[in-house]
């Protein structure tokens, strides 16, 4: 599976930004799609993830209510609607999928395919 992130960029505090994940390959094989992020001297940690088939969501509580992650089968891709951003967004943000069944929140090592990071700025 090949995932292409897109749709980073610098915006203030309050704002709104989207991102895109587009796959391709192998992605029958695909159990869920991640996303995470990864700040400066911090460790990638867990954002959302979308069940590939049933499109059944989960949340960080960092961002629950404020992020939507969804899904657009017919084209293979993954989009994070992000809402009320604030500087501790501020990260680069990977998609990731996986092809089997995780219980609890899913952690970077559970990850069999990595896209490229895509920067996200929040100014204060």
């Amino acid at each position: 599976v090949q995932l292409q992130a897109s749709g980073g960029g610098l915006v203030q505090a309050g704002g709104s930004l989207g991102l895109s994940c587009a796959a391709s390959g192998r992605t029958f094989s695909t159990y869920a799609i991640d996303w995470f992020r990864q700040a400066p001297g911090k460790e990638r940690e867990f954002v959302a993830a979308i069940n590939w088939s049933t499109g059944s969501t989960r949340y960080a509580d960092s961002v629950k209510g404020r992020f939507t992650i969804s899904r657009d089968n017919a084209k293979n891709t993954i989009y994070l609607q992000m809402n009320s951003l604030n500087p501790e967004d501020t990260a680069v943000y990977y998609c990731a999928a996986t092809t089997k069944f995780r219980l609890g929140t899913p952690r970077p090592n559970s990850v069999d395919y990595w896209g490229q990071g895509t920067q996200v700025t929040v100014s204060s």
